[in-house]
């Protein structure tokens, strides 16, 4: 894969809730510059080009990151954090994509500079026209910073 076509970074540790979303994804036409990874230290890794990442230009970042919140290694939130108080990342739009509704996750990702925050519906087709939505909004509709 290229990495450096990668529009939309996906941090999500749930093999189920992986395999919904990018399906959802797939079927509303956003999946195909799509890349999975299953913790927040991947992601650094991938925004930072490091490890299996070194030789993707650092130049080129994806247009949305999709991040769980609750992750090993590395939590949404730190990851949320360090990406929002980096000056060359801040202006991607990170969508909290959780199953968490606690208010006080909601207001520290706010806190911390999160787009949006998205609980997780639990009926399947609830799921799949959320995640359309977040597609055809962040990938079409809305405008980049730069």
């Amino acid at each position: 894969m290229n990495y450096d076509d990668v529009e939309i970074l996906f941090v999500e540790d749930s093999s189920d809730d992986a395999i919904l979303t990018i399906r959802a994804l797939s079927k509303s036409g956003f999946s195909n510059k799509l890349h999975h990874v299953v913790d927040g230290a991947a992601a650094l890794d991938f925004l930072y080009c490091r490890g299996i990442y070194a030789g993707r230009s650092n130049k080129q970042y994806p247009k949305l990151v999709l991040l769980d919140l609750k992750m090993p290694k590395v939590s949404g939130i730190q990851v949320l954090e360090t990406v929002k108080s980096d000056p060359d990342l801040k202006s991607i739009p990170v969508v909290m994509l959780t199953s968490s509704n606690e208010g006080p996750d909601i207001e520290k990702c706010f806190e911390l500079g999160a787009n949006s925050y998205i609980v997780k519906p639990v009926d399947s087709d609830n799921f799949f026209n959320a995640i359309k939505e977040i597609g055809l909004y962040w990938m079409i509709l809305s405008q980049p910073a730069h």
